[in-house]
């Protein structure tokens, strides 16, 4: 530990370093009063349409505005260039109410594939505002697109709403035109029929997922204090199940808080979609709510279990990723995409993490959550790319691998892993070993808890988004190492930023249970099809060391 005492001052040199950085930047640029109108009035043509409102300063250096769309959008790291939606792009400028104010539009030039720029009238009268405006075309359910159609309007702002370049640390308001009859519901709903919405800056309001339409519904609990929504939109059967659904999401939340301690909201939404199309499926966490999507009806078979499983995940990333988060996440750059060692920690022991609290819920037995351990160790362990991909690499290469999409045809089914498989894998090692160390007085949910402490609770806030500072990956070594008590070095080196198997026999011996290899027959040969291809069966991947591979079989 001597040894690292030199490092973490240089780091906390730096980290002041950068709020001074920050705060000088931040003074050069005059605060603009900035609201966002959105409307909906054709829902079939699934278009959301925006207006930017800038209240214009009397400072006469100001010339022009930039308004960009991001590439890509937090909790989602593959780029998407969210700008290939926007449509119908204008700009005016209004007067205040009362004036006798005639001016001519301004113009807007589109700068490059992301970015408008708007020139500032120079002899603007007092109080006069810019009206910046857009269509963006949205039909697609998930927790990064968004979807406008007939049955309901689901926003996710970060493929809605523009921002204006070097002012989104600038307070912004929001207001939301539904169809007659819609109502609105997110995190940060405080009353009935609010449809006017206040955000400290931009990156918070598109952190904000919302759901619009007639016939969603809602159930409360409390927990200690704090209030918790369960907001269900069904497009299918629930088979009754949904008061259970809301009284084991709140053993889960019970489980989760007792860990991490109070959360810092006064309420928190679960948004909770059950598709019913087949295919929409996902789950997004918020700084105050997650957004779940199951493909299936509620009261089809495997959709419950399923559900509590995303809500485990979820809502364990309050703490981890949304406040205790890797030094590059928030705020960001959303010019170029994230890059970041850190998600096997934030994304992979949130894995873990959502099976043990199921365990701790009541919901899982024994057998249970040893079998969910055995199957994500076997997963990862047999995958071609485990033994070519570290840790950190596939941290590093998210914008690849989390659902990107990929013009040409790649290897990264033989070549990349998951990094949510590989840091359960590694999260549940690292708490075996923490466990064995100190006699079963620790665990690494007392690392998880002083990395909250360190970085969230107790730092300098280094930047306008929120409280504290991000870690490193070294950070994190080194707060496994204190509580371990023992010099954890050699493991970050061999098995997260490199590629050699870790010690699951030794881990699991830790707690009285036997890690038993089992060679079994491939359970298929090899081969994924072409989904493109409608009629006739073609190759687009075959996995190394695959029956396939052994008998020829190769891509076309």
């Amino acid at each position: 530990m001597n040894r690292i005492k030199p490092l973490l001052a240089r780091v906390s040199t730096i980290a002041l370093l950068l709020f001074s950085i920050t705060v000088v930047c931040f003074a050069q640029e005059e605060p603009l009063h900035i609201k966002y109108w959105l409307g909906m009035s054709h829902p079939i043509s699934h278009l959301f349409e925006v207006t930017i409102e800038v209240e214009l300063p009397a400072d006469p250096k100001l010339q022009s505005l930039d308004f960009q769309m991001p590439k890509w959008s937090p909790g989602r790291y593959a780029v998407f260039d969210f700008a290939k939606n926007v449509q119908e792009v204008k700009v005016r400028e209004a007067c205040p109410t009362g004036l006798d104010c005639t001016m001519p539009d301004s113009q807007v030039t589109r700068v490059d594939d992301q970015t408008w720029r708007t020139k500032v009238e120079q002899n603007r009268s007092a109080g006069m505002s810019l009206m910046f405006s857009y269509k963006v075309f949205g039909n697609d359910l998930s927790g990064t697109f968004s979807q406008l159609d007939a049955r309901h309007a689901n926003l996710n702002g970060g493929c809605v709403f523009m921002y204006i370049l070097n002012h989104k640390q600038d307070p912004v308001s929001l207001s939301i035109s539904a169809p007659q009859g819609w109502r609105i519901v997110n995190g940060r709903t405080e009353k009935k029929d609010q449809s006017e919405f206040r955000f400290p800056n931009w990156d918070v309001m598109i952190d904000t997922s919302t759901e619009i339409a007639p016939d969603w519904t809602q159930d409360d609990f409390t927990t200690d204090g704090k209030t918790y929504h369960v907001v269900v939109h069904s497009m299918g059967n629930e088979g009754g199940k949904r008061p259970a659904l809301v009284r084991d999401i709140e053993k889960i939340v019970r489980a989760e808080t007792a860990m991490w301690g109070p959360p810092e909201f006064d309420s928190y939404t679960f948004l909770l979609h059950f598709a019913n199309d087949g295919h929409s499926s996902d789950g997004m966490e918020h700084l105050t709510s997650t957004e779940i999507i199951e493909p299936a009806a509620l009261g089809d078979a495997g959709t419950y279990e399923e559900t509590l499983d995303a809500v485990a995940h979820e809502f364990f990333h309050v703490w981890n990723v949304k406040r205790l988060r890797p030094l590059e996440l928030g705020p960001w750059d959303f010019t170029r995409p994230a890059n970041t060692r850190g998600l096997w920690i934030a994304e992979g022991i949130t894995n873990y993490y959502g099976h043990v609290m199921q365990r701790r819920a009541g919901l899982w037995d024994d057998r249970k959550f040893l079998q969910a351990l055995t199957e994500q160790i076997t997963e990862i362990e047999n995958a071609p790319g485990s033994k070519l991909m570290s840790a950190e690499e596939s941290s590093l290469s998210a914008p690849f691998i989390d659902d990107a999409p990929h013009a040409q045809q790649t290897n990264l089914a033989n070549s990349s892993v998951s990094y949510y498989a590989k840091g359960e894998s590694l999260g549940v090692i690292l708490d075996l070993l923490i466990r064995g160390k100190t006699a079963g007085k620790l665990s690494l949910d007392d690392v998880m808890r002083r990395m909250y402490d360190e970085f969230y609770l107790k730092s300098p806030n280094v930047s306008y988004y929120l409280r504290g500072r991000g870690y490193r990956n070294e950070d994190f070594e080194t707060l496994v190492s204190q509580v371990a008590g023992a010099d954890l070095s050699d493991f970050f080196k061999r098995y997260v930023r490199g590629v050699e198997t870790p010690p699951y026999e030794q881990a699991f011996a830790q707690v009285g249970l036997r890690f038993i290899r089992e060679p079994r027959a491939p359970v298929t040969i090899g081969i994924t099809g072409d989904e493109s291809e409608k009629i006739n069966f073609k190759i687009s991947i075959v996995r190394t060391d695959s029956p396939a591979a052994d008998a020829g079989l190769r891509i076309f």
